[in-house]
């Protein structure tokens, strides 16, 4: 097996092909890895069926060359079994059935809006994966996030960077269960959760941004979970693309209402350089103040604690205080 250096370890089969090269066998102990966009000169176009599935590393694949990457010393086996961040080639444009396929640890995906096809059950047994980056090279809109989007039905968190700048969004967790029923001889088919509908915003399989800020009265009214309400708001507001003015109001309105449990997750979320915007957008009074700066003791964050401290003398200033014993 030939070897070279690289930014991580992997151990890889591949086939070079007109295109360029597809990956049949892709395997890291790094927890976090990026595939190469190249390899001997030619494009990484495709990777293949069950390419980093733990269980096929190390098979042998018929005609197939083999090369390992190495940037140093490696801990466990090269089986993707601890791999938590992945980033997939700029390069990629087709992903093969089941190719990520009982990556069980996986959290965060990192891809390019340049793949056409996504193969069947790409991400089955993924169930840890629920944090998406995807880069857009040009001003159009590609299909990865809707695909994504459809695929998994838990909470997401997609980071989206353009020319434009980069935007951040939360899609909420439904569920989706069949219930057999035997008297019918028929499954019938359930939904809950507030998520569904943003998952399914999508026409001709782009976002509008519009209508799924145009979901937010619909999913207050509906049972949802506090915190992915707050993180949806805050995130809206923060990078407001294609934010109208009556979606920013409301997603105001209720960070304002919420504005201390607002603090004390941009807080435990360490975005600290975001605080001065939500004070601006909450005006919170001083009794939330002085919780948000007894958490940020609690925390160790001098910066946004510094800040609070301004805040607060600021708007409550203390004044000379005098007492008097007699």
């Amino acid at each position: 097996m030939e070897r070279i250096s690289g930014v991580n370890n992997w151990n890889l089969l591949f086939r070079r092909e007109a295109e360029g090269v597809v990956l049949l066998r892709a395997g890291t102990p790094d927890v976090r890895a990026v595939l190469p966009d190249r390899l001997f000169g030619l494009p990484v176009t495709a990777l293949g069926d069950r390419a980093l599935a733990p269980e096929r590393q190390g098979s042998v694949s018929d005609g197939a060359e083999a090369v390992q990457i190495t940037c140093g010393l490696s801990e466990g086996a090269w089986d993707n079994r601890r791999l938590r961040d992945l980033t997939l080639p700029e390069t990629l444009k087709t992903v093969g059935d089941y190719a990520l396929l009982n990556c069980a640890a996986l959290k965060t995906l990192r891809i390019y809006d340049t793949v056409t096809r996504w193969g069947g059950g790409a991400l089955m047994n993924c169930r840890s994966l629920d944090t998406l980056h995807l880069t857009r090279r040009g001003p159009d809109q590609g299909e990865a996030l809707a695909w994504f989007a459809g695929e998994l039905s838990r909470e997401l968190d997609v980071t989206v960077y353009g020319p434009e700048g980069a935007a951040r969004l939360l899609f909420p967790e439904y569920t989706e269960l069949y219930e057999e029923n035997c008297p019918a001889h028929h499954f019938d088919y359930f939904i809950s959760g507030a998520g569904y509908p943003y998952h399914h915003c999508f026409r001709r399989k782009r976002l509008s941004l519009k209508e799924y800020d145009g979901l937010w009265r619909d999913f207050l009214g509906m049972e949802h979970d506090e915190s992915a309400a707050l993180r949806l708001a805050w995130r809206r507001l923060r990078w407001p693309a294609d934010l109208g003015e009556t979606a920013a109001a409301d997603y105001r309105a209720y960070l304002k209402k919420h504005a201390g449990e607002a603090l004390r997750l941009l807080l435990e979320e360490e975005e600290g350089e975001a605080l001065p915007l939500l004070l601006a957008l909450t005006e919170p009074d001083r009794e939330t103040l002085s919780a948000a700066c007894a958490r940020a003791r609690e925390l160790g964050a001098t910066a946004a604690l510094a800040a609070l401290l301004e805040e607060q003398h600021r708007r409550f200033p203390a004044g000379l205080e005098k007492s008097f014993t007699l």
